[in-house]
């Protein structure tokens, strides 16, 4: 399924992902390992430390469970825009989004999307619906908007021009809404 986005995305790892990756069935970790070795791997900065001392600190991530803190910090110091993740417990926890998101806003960083990757397919593939789509009716409207702010090079015309509508329209006896006659800003 990713190999039909692979060219969308620029997929990273980092030496926490890799170190767990080792673990398990060692034909299984081989795998894992011959899967990530090509990707560019983030280092391990110091503000991804503090941060992830943060989210612990914070009560975000319990503090048996260090690594996840640091998956997040380094994710959201690189700047990355999605972490994918199976973790339900403590990333893509939907009772901890909000938590985590609130910690590396006042920690002054940009919050990384969390999220599992069948909701990343999930989310590409409703970009991908919504920009084929094409509505006559709309597209229309967005032609005739088009021609008629074209006839107009200033501001100036384009008062000019609903004015003279404005007095036409009035001598063919079209009522108009008169102004309040409380002023709106004081």
């Amino acid at each position: 399924m990713w190999d039909e986005y692979f060219d969308a995305f620029e997929f990273v790892t980092s030496d926490i992902v890799l170190g767990e990756a080792k673990r398990g069935d060692p034909g299984e970790a081989q795998r894992r390992i011959i899967l990530l070795d090509d990707l560019r791997t983030l280092p391990l900065l110091l503000e991804a430390a503090a941060l992830a001392h943060k989210l612990i600190d914070e009560g975000t991530v319990p503090p048996q469970f260090l690594p996840d803190a640091q998956h997040i910090a380094i994710a959201v110091v690189h700047n990355v825009e999605y972490l994918v993740s199976w973790n339900y417990k403590h990333i893509v926890n939907e009772t901890k989004r909000q938590h985590i998101t609130d910690v590396c806003l006042t920690a002054g960083y940009k919050p990384t999307t969390l999220c599992t990757p069948g909701a990343l397919i999930e989310e590409i593939q409703m970009k991908e619906q919504l920009e084929r789509q094409t509505d006559p009716i709309l597209e229309e409207c967005y032609r005739m908007k088009a021609e008629f702010a074209a006839q107009f090079n200033s501001i100036e015309e384009l008062y000019d021009y609903l004015k003279a509508q404005e007095k036409k329209r009035r001598a063919q006896g079209k009522i108009y809404i008169d102004p309040p006659t409380e002023k709106r800003r004081k």
